[in-house]
């Protein structure tokens, strides 16, 4: 009978992410050092935004940049190991390929709270504010809750690429749609209208809910619908992506 999940992979697991450049620079430094160079080092930081401050704005966005790239980048690892040959022997194993699975996802979960602690501490250290402590941990909990859905992209990713770049592929995508999705900085007029058909805008848009009810910095308001129906289409495009990143590894075989 196979095994769930193996704490002695998962340690592992957790080093080897730990040891990666990529993960410490996207996962971790990038996000941290946004919100510091975008959120608590600027005048405007402390200037009021929704239930709260600017601060807290930037630092949301951030986080939520980091947890979907630790989703993306960590489970784009374990297709291109699948792809490797790894499913054949893990059958062989105790810990079998759900467990595999199942290992590889609670390390990407694990990451992407590491994200988020490490920008949310430093929002609290550097001035972020709202009027309400639950307006924390809701936007924490989306962040977690709704990230998985980058866990499918990453998949897709590692199905259609060769495992020396596909996690620093999914990495820099997730990048620059931060850039083209209104997530590091404030857009507006043609650019916004563009941004809002991107993968991270209604992700980051729901993430920041708790503190805007959906305002902008430009003084326009997201309806509820138009952030959930983006994330509902772009869920279901990472799932046709994986199922044809699938098809495509087997009819290679």
């Amino acid at each position: 009978m196979s095994m769930s999940i193996s704490p002695t992979m998962l340690r592992i697991e957790a080093l080897r992410q730990i040891r990666n450049p990529y993960t410490l620079a996207f996962t971790l430094g990038m996000p941290v050092a946004m919100y510091l160079l975008f959120g608590a080092s600027m005048s405007y930081g402390s200037m009021s935004m929704g239930h709260g401050n600017v601060a807290f704005y930037v630092m949301v966005s951030m986080a939520a940049y980091g947890g979907a790239v630790a989703m993306s980048s960590i489970t784009s690892l374990a297709a291109s190991e699948s792809k490797q040959g790894w499913g054949r022997q893990l059958a062989m194993t105790p810990l079998g390929t759900v467990g595999y699975a199942m290992t590889k996802l609670v390390t990407a979960v694990a990451f992407a709270a590491l994200a988020v602690l490490a920008v949310f501490a430093a929002g609290m250290l550097t001035g972020a504010e709202t009027t309400d402590a639950w307006r924390w941990g809701a936007s924490a909990g989306i962040i977690l809750g709704l990230g998985l859905m980058y866990g499918l992209y990453g998949l897709g990713v590692g199905l259609f690429f060769n495992p020396d770049t596909a996690a620093a592929l999914a990495s820099i995508s997730m990048t620059f749609f931060a850039f083209f999705g209104n997530v590091f900085m404030p857009l507006d007029g043609v650019m916004l209208d563009i941004a809002r058909f991107t993968p991270l805008y209604g992700f980051v848009s729901l993430s920041r809910w708790p503190l805007t009810d959906g305002a902008l910095t430009t003084g326009q308001t997201d309806p509820l619908w138009a952030v959930v129906l983006n994330i509902i289409v772009w869920l279901a495009l990472f799932a046709v992506l994986v199922a044809a990143g699938i098809k495509r590894s087997r009819s290679r075989r």
